[in-house]
């Protein structure tokens, strides 16, 4: 062979070497930067009679099983008895635990979104577990770890080290779903992997299926969704991802043609987010709102119903400080109609920290433009507590770990008042120091933060049930507040 030939085909190969190499970095940086991958594709026509197959086969590799073990605390079936003479008579008098650990396991689906291997399920599913275990759809098992959850929106993002390269699915746009269309549920039903089942979106927008504190925005579908589901896709017949499957409406326990999943576009926004920093970070306006009622639309020159009133704006706040005040009627966010409490809620929670948001209101009948600077969800808690304070005549702190332990309570659930003013509402309720607030409404408190959102989101003078632990006597019962 001639030098120079030979030398060509050295230059030859190691240009072809430096493009791989520069490919291979590229589709590193993109995977790294883009963990979520999104269609671009154009909608078109599609072969209902071979649709729902192919959608099958294209997405069953990346669609998972996932089995969980959970340390649950339960009531200690024995201690009822604990003062009964005939009991004490054959077991003396034990100091008996109000409530003892067991574990328990539990099931669900998941979808591994990136090459990496971080998979997206739901917050029910793995957000509480102490051990997961991922089987893949060749039927390889790995350990998981939790990445990350959200319990607002019943989100959670887990990751598995394997070797070889993941499939993944590709997310749609959920917005551009219609009333009508075919969508396909994968999942383990009631733990048979890789079922397949089929319907329609049955509605969009639903709200109040779970937590009124939650942020949702659920898409209903017939598709059959039963223990197991949950956490797996809804895809359309793209073969794209438009929902994390995630509910069910039910009498009988088992499906009965009313399942809820979250919107793709929510699911890309909460993984994203997890994935980058572990946790949600939510943008906070400061107001408490309500829908538009005929009669208070008249009472606020409001010509329609679309849009939402302000019945309270936090002092300190953002939209205080961008002019916004009571009985204003927020008809537009950022350039787009507001419908609802609902939609301007989850728009202002996806709203970057630092944004300078335009504003449209209706205020006696006249249209204003103003601009609010979005603040962080969590610094929100110290300026809320204030208003909490007003609206209870109260002060309340989370529980110490000696006084969880001394009630029976689960770290950070509840919260003690430390403070009660004469004649306020707590007060004149029958509260005093020490007494733990377990739930407001039905709705269990978790922490600090989620006593303070749930007190600020209801109105001025409401009636409110209120399940407070007795700190002199450890009974439970409901008492009814009436706010400030």
């Amino acid at each position: 062979m001639k030098k120079t030939t030979f030398k060509r085909l050295i230059s030859l190969i190691a240009v072809t070497l430096s493009i791989l190499i520069w490919t291979a970095a590229i589709e590193a940086q993109t995977d790294k930067s883009y963990p979520i991958r999104i269609s671009e594709k154009t909608r078109g026509n599609v072969d209902l009679a071979t649709a729902i197959i192919q959608v099958a086969k294209e997405n069953l590799p990346a669609v998972v099983y996932i089995e969980v073990t959970e340390s649950e605390e339960v009531v200690n079936p024995m201690l009822p008895f604990q003062n009964d003479p005939f009991f004490q008579r054959f077991f003396g008098n034990p100091n008996m635990p109000k409530k003892f650990k067991q574990e328990v396991k539990g099931l669900g689906s998941g979808m591994i979104i990136d090459p990496q291997g971080h998979i997206l399920t739901n917050y029910h599913v793995a957000g509480g577990a102490t051990k997961i275990e991922v089987t893949l759809a060749d039927g390889s098992k790995y350990p998981a770890r939790l990445v990350g959850g959200d319990a607002k929106t019943d989100l959670a993002v887990i990751r598995i080290e394997a070797k070889e390269r993941l499939p993944y699915v590709i997310f749609g746009d959920s917005d551009k779903m219609e009333v009508g269309e075919w969508v396909v549920a994968i999942g383990a039903l009631r733990a048979l992997e890789k079922s397949v089942t089929q319907g329609i979106i049955s509605a969009k927008h639903r709200r109040g299926v779970s937590d009124p504190t939650s942020y949702q925005d659920f898409l209903q579908t017939d598709a059959a969704i039963n223990p197991g589901n949950s956490g797996g896709p809804l895809m359309n017949l793209y073969g794209q991802v438009i929902g994390v499957n995630a509910a069910i409406a039910t009498e009988s326990g088992g499906f009965e043609g009313i399942g809820f999943t979250i919107p793709s576009n929510i699911a890309v926004y909460v993984a994203k987010a997890l994935i980058d920093h572990g946790k949600v970070e939510r943008g906070w306006l400061g107001v408490t709102i309500r829908d538009l009622t005929p009669e208070l639309a008249k009472t606020v020159h409001a010509e329609t119903l679309k849009g939402v009133l302000l019945v309270d704006v936090a002092k300190g706040g953002p939209a205080e400080r961008a002019g916004l005040k009571k009985n204003d009627v927020i008809i537009a966010y950022r350039g787009k109609e507001v419908s609802d409490t609902n939609e301007l809620r989850n728009a202002v929670a996806e709203t970057p920290i630092g944004t300078e948001a335009r504003i449209t209101i209706l205020r006696e009948g006249r249209k204003e433009e103003l601009t609010a600077r979005i603040e962080n969800q969590e610094e929100a808690t110290k300026v809320l507590a204030a208003s909490v304070k007003e609206r209870l005549g109260a002060e309340v702190r989370s529980p110490t770990a000696a006084e969880a332990g001394k009630y029976g309570l689960n770290p950070n659930q509840g919260v003690v008042v430390i403070r009660v003013d004469a004649k306020g509402p707590l007060e004149e309720a029958g509260f005093e120091v020490g007494d733990i607030i377990l739930a407001v409404n039905n709705q269990t408190i978790e922490s600090m933060e989620s006593f303070v959102n749930l007190v600020s989101l209801l109105e001025p003078k409401q009636n409110i049930s209120i399940l407070v632990l007795d700190h002199r006597t450890s009974n439970t019962g409901r008492v009814q507040v009436t706010l400030r």
